[in-house]
C-alpha cells in the first residue's frame, strides 16, 4: 500500500518559543484592553493575572497530556480517547469554529489599521492579508514558523520598550498633558476598583480573549522538531510572560495615563506612545497592532488548517481536507479555512460597530469549552491511566484538585457573561453551534451504522 504522507516536523525550538509568545501577545491585549481597562480601571491587571493563572494550568495539563503518548497530534485525538468520538468531533470543530472567529476578529482589524494611512474601503485590505499569508502558508510549515517568530519579535521589542520608557518616566516623574507619570495614577481615579466589583467582573470577557492562542504550542505538536523538549520549555515561560507582557505592559500604561484618559476606541499602546511625545510614535505603533492582528490572522490560519487536517484523518470531516500538498500542508484545509475567514470582511462592512465584539465573545466562549474539555481528560488521565503517569516526565502540578478550580472559574465567567447586556446575546446563541454539532454527530453515526449493516448483509448474501 502506498503510504501516505504527513505533517513535516518543521519547527525549530525557536519558532515554537516565539509562537508561544506570539499566542499570548495579540489584538485582545493591543485592542481589547482599551476596552477591559474601560470596564475594570487599574484592577485589569488583577483580571488579567486571575485569567492567566488558569490559562497556564490548562496548558500544563495539555503539556502532560500531548506527552504522554507519542500519536497524539492534537488536543482532538487526547479528546477522543478520555471522552469518545462524540466529544472528539464536537470539540475538533468547535476549535475550528473559534479561530475562525478569532481570524475574522484579526481582519477585521487589520482593515481598521490601514486606514490609518490609507483612505481605502476596510476590506479591500483585509483581503490583500488573507491573500499574503495564505500564500506563505502554502509553502511549507517553515513559513508559517518564521512568520510567527518575526511577528513576535516586533511585539516583544514594542512591549520592552514600553516598560522600559515607563520606568524611566517613573524614575523622573514625567510631565505629559495627561498629568505627572506616577503610580499614583492607579489610585487616584477612583481607586483600583473605580467601577465597583460588576466592573471588574465583566472585564474578564475580553481578558479570556486576549490569552485565546497560548495552546498554539499543543497544536503545533506534530510540527515540532523537539517536542519532548521544546513544549515543556515554552510552557513552563507562560507564567513570566504573563506577569511581563500583561501585567507589567499595563502597569506602565496605567501610570503613564489615567485610566479615565484612555478611550476604548483605540489601542492604549498608540494613545502612550503619543502622549510622551514621539513624533513618529502613533504610526510606528500603529504599524505594530497591524502586524499583531496579522500575526493572529496567520495563527487562526495555521490552526484551523491543522484541525481540519486531523478531523479528516479521524474520519469526522471530508477526506479531501486531509490530502497534504508536495510541501508537506494541508492545502485543501487551508483554503477552506481561509474563506471562511474572509467572510469577517464582509461583517466588518455590514455590522462595523458590533463586529468586534460579537465574534470576540463567541470565540472566548468555545476557547473555555476547548480549555474545559483538556481539563476534563486531564482529570481521567489522572483516574485511569497510571501506567502513562508513571513515564511521565512532565506532570503538571496540584492536579487534580486545581483542574476542579480552573473549571469553576470558566463556569463563573460563563456566568457573568449572562448577566451582562453586552456578552449575553452572543452566549445565547453559542449553544446553537453546539446543539448542531450533536446533531450532525449523531446524523453522522446513523448513517454510518446503516453502512455498515447494508455491508454486512451484502457480505452475507455473497
Amino acid at each position: 500500500m502506498e503510504q501516505q504522507p504527513e505533517l513535516k516536523r518543521g519547527l525549530a525550538n525557536r519558532h515554537v518559543q516565539l509562537i508561544a509568545i506570539g499566542g499570548t501577545i495579540g489584538t485582545g491585549l493591543f485592542l481589547g484592553s482599551g476596552k477591559a481597562i474601560e470596564k475594570a480601571g487599574p484592577s485589569i491587571m488583577l483580571t488579567y493575572l486571575i485569567v492567566g493563572i488558569a490559562v497556564f494550568f490548562v496548558m500544563r495539563a495539555l503539556g502532560e497530556l500531548l506527552l504522554s503518548k507519542a500519536g497524539y497530534q492534537s488536543f482532538t485525538d487526547i479528546a477522543e480517547d478520555y471522552l469518545g468520538p462524540r466529544f472528539a468531533f464536537v470539540t475538533g470543530w468547535t476549535y475550528w469554529f473559534c479561530w475562525i472567529m478569532t481570524a475574522m476578529a484579526d481582519v477585521i482589524a487589520v482593515g481598521v489599521y490601514v486606514q490609518y494611512w490609507f483612505d481605502i474601503p476596510q476590506w479591500v485590505p483585509a483581503v490583500i492579508c488573507l491573500i499574503i499569508l495564505l500564500g506563505l502558508n502554502l509553502l511549507s510549515v517553515k513559513n508559517f514558523g518564521e512568520l510567527e517568530f518575526w511577528f513576535a519579535l516586533i511585539k516583544v521589542i514594542t512591549i520592552l520598550a514600553l516598560i522600559g520608557l515607563g520606568i524611566v518616566l517613573l524614575v523622573i516623574g514625567f510631565k505629559t498633558e495627561a498629568g505627572s507619570v506616577t503610580i499614583r495614577n492607579l489610585w487616584e481615579h477612583g481607586g483600583v476598583f473605580p467601577n465597583g466589583i460588576s466592573g471588574f467582573l465583566f472585564s474578564f470577557q475580553m481578558v479570556v480573549f486576549a490569552y485565546v492562542g497560548v495552546e498554539l504550542v499543543g497544536v503545533s505538536a506534530a510540527e515540532t522538531s523537539n517536542p519532548e523538549k521544546n513544549i515543556p520549555s515554552a510552557i513552563n515561560k507562560i507564567p513570566l510572560r504573563i506577569l511581563f507582557f500583561y501585567v507589567g505592559a499595563l502597569f506602565v500604561l496605567l501610570c503613564i495615563n489615567p485610566w479615565t484618559q484612555l478611550s476604548p476606541a483605540e489601542s492604549p499602546f498608540v494613545r502612550t506612545f503619543s502622549l510622551v511625545g514621539i513624533p513618529i510614535a502613533a504610526g510606528i505603533i500603529n504599524f505594530v497592532v497591524l502586524t499583531s492582528a496579522a500575526s493572529a490572522c496567520n495563527s487562526g490560519m495555521f490552526s484551523t488548517s491543522r484541525i481540519l487536517y486531523n478531523l479528516s484523518k479521524n474520519r469526522q470531516a471530508s477526506p479531501r481536507l486531509g490530502k497534504l500538498n508536495k510541501n508537506y500542508v494541508p492545502g485543501n484545509s487551508l483554503f477552506i479555512s481561509t474563506l471562511v475567514i474572509s467572510v469577517g470582511a464582509l461583517l466588518s462592512k455590514l455590522i462595523p460597530e458590533q463586529a468586534f465584539g460579537i465574534v470576540t465573545t463567541i470565540s472566548a466562549i468555545c476557547f473555555i469549552w476547548v480549555w474545559g474539555v483538556v481539563l476534563v481528560c486531564h482529570i481521567k488521565y489522572k483516574k485511569t491511566r497510571p501506567d502513562l503517569q508513571a513515564k511521565s516526565k512532565f506532570k503538571a502540578p496540584f492536579t487534580p484538585a486545581v483542574n476542579y478550580v480552573v473549571l469553576g472559574l470558566f463556569a463563573a465567567i460563563l456566568i457573568i457573561m449572562l448577566i451582562a447586556d453586552e456578552t449575553r446575546p452572543a452566549l445565547l446563541f453559542t449553544p446553537l453551534w453546539f446543539i448542531l454539532l450533536f446533531v450532525l454527530y449523531s446524523m453522522r453515526s446513523s448513517k454510518k451504522g446503516r453502512s455498515d449493516q447494508d455491508q454486512d448483509r451484502n457480505m452475507l448474501n455473497t
